[in-house]
């Protein structure tokens, strides 16, 4: 049987568009030749899927997209959709497929479950992935603006992600209502998750100048500042424009 219960399923088109954008910076998928890719729980239609395979084929030519559901009636409406390089099956965290995917993506499916089965979750995949591989787990809008995720490799987490849709942002600290479920009850003083943000939002404030340059060159000034505090912010100025930041696990981990 597969592992994980059905999910409510309501995701729409293009509201994964940033977490693709950056499975497709991933080395471990554009060094391997023919990579398997993932999409866990992609719910109710195959949208998520399809988009998958489009956004990372430019990068990874020979990529083959699985999504899995374990919905028998969501997989059979879904298989109507297949196509070259893309199908679909029945299945859940053990990862049913014929070899080791290089990355498995699951957003918003762990937000719907307990914090407390969330580490188990990650072990079940973990076991499956290619070396190298990673499993990525987060949350979005439903517009997909706000997002986060962490990567998680078989030994466990590694980094955590935020993306942020820049323009009309108030406050970086607005994805604290997008944290995976790991992580999103623990934004509360105390925690390392919370003097992030804390930290972030007092940036992006003292950045304020910035703005007449535009929300771009103001989310870069807060990320060099922080960095320049001592946060061991990872990835390049080219990233930070998109309004995402990527921090080692350990900066935000419970």
């Amino acid at each position: 049987m597969p592992v994980g219960r059905i999910t409510r399923g309501t995701t729409g088109t293009n509201r994964l568009r940033r977490v693709d954008r950056y499975l497709a910076t991933l080395p471990v998928l554009r060094g391997t030749p023919d990579p398997l890719v993932v999409d866990l729980g992609y719910g109710a239609r195959p949208w998520t899927a399809l988009e998958l395979a489009d956004r990372l084929r430019p990068v990874a030519p020979g990529v083959r997209v699985l999504g899995l559901e374990i919905d028998p009636e969501r997989v059979a409406a879904a298989q109507a959709a297949e196509r070259d390089g893309v199908r679909f099956a029945l299945g859940g965290f053990e990862i049913p497929a014929e070899r080791e995917p290089v990355l498995v993506r699951a957003m918003n499916v762990l937000r719907q479950y307990d914090e407390a089965e969330v580490p188990g979750a990650w072990r079940t995949v973990g076991a499956r992935l290619a070396p190298g591989g990673l499993l990525v787990d987060g949350t979005c809008d439903e517009l997909g603006r706000i997002a986060s995720w962490v990567d998680v490799g078989r030994a466990g987490p590694e980094r955590f992600t935020l993306s942020l849709r820049l323009a009309g942002l108030e406050r970086p600290g607005v994805v604290a209502e997008r944290l995976p479920k790991a992580l999103i009850h623990r934004n509360v003083p105390g925690e390392r998750v919370h003097a992030l943000l804390a930290d972030l939002d007092g940036a992006w404030t003292r950045a304020a100048p910035l703005s007449v340059y535009g929300p771009a060159q103001r989310f870069v000034a807060a990320v060099t500042a922080l960095r320049d505090a001592g946060t061991p912010v990872l990835g390049s100025r080219d990233r930070w424009r998109l309004g995402e930041l990527t921090v080692p696990w350990s900066v935000v981990a419970p």
